[in-house]
């Protein structure tokens, strides 16, 4: 696996850095050689983040923690991977999506843990209305959710606002 640690806020040790590849290199068995792991360490006031993302085709498997001791960070964000992995393995070979990413074993072999089966419990059915992203996330706002999706007026393309966890907003669009 290949690792491309950087940090924000921290210098990266060769200590933090090889505590990140022992711990997330436990995720080798589960991913080809070649597979690139992106590592951010950062720290604000008394909060130190890990966001790790694998870029895959079709995926994207992403996890961020915080806590107050970078070391426990770094445990629990990959646990959390690993939990992700086990849960979506059945899928990712059901959809034959990035079959290349992973090892063969990986992919094979069964799993003793329980899969949480993804339901889709409710749907709803709304006009989408041309609008500005700033007057999207007043309406957002609005209505007390976390997104909105909306055509947005400059581009006639649809976009989703996002309230972010620092209580900013965000703004997706799709790639032309």
């Amino acid at each position: 696996m290949n690792f491309i640690i950087s940090g924000k806020n921290i210098e990266v040790t060769p200590t933090l850095r090889q505590t990140v590849e022992e711990k997330l290199g436990k995720l080798e068995r589960y991913f080809a050689p070649e597979t690139k792991i992106i590592v951010t360490l950062s720290v604000e006031k008394d909060r130190q983040k890990i966001e790790v993302t694998i870029p895959m085709k079709g995926n994207i498997i992403r996890s961020e923690q915080v806590s107050n001791d970078m070391y426990v960070s770094i445990d629990l964000v990959e646990e959390v991977i690993e939990r992700q992995l086990r849960r979506y393995r059945k899928k990712i070979i059901d959809k034959h999506q990035a079959g290349d990413d992973f090892q063969k074993k990986y992919l094979e072999e069964g799993d003793d843990l329980e899969e949480d089966e993804i339901r889709i419990v409710r749907t709803k059915k709304f006009d989408i209305k041309p609008m500005y992203p700033e007057d999207a996330c007043v309406q957002m706002e609005l209505l007390g959710h976390s997104f909105y999706v909306f055509n947005n007026a400059e581009t006639d393309e649809v976009n989703v606002v996002y309230r972010r966890k620092d209580g900013s907003y965000g703004l997706i669009e799709p790639e032309t």
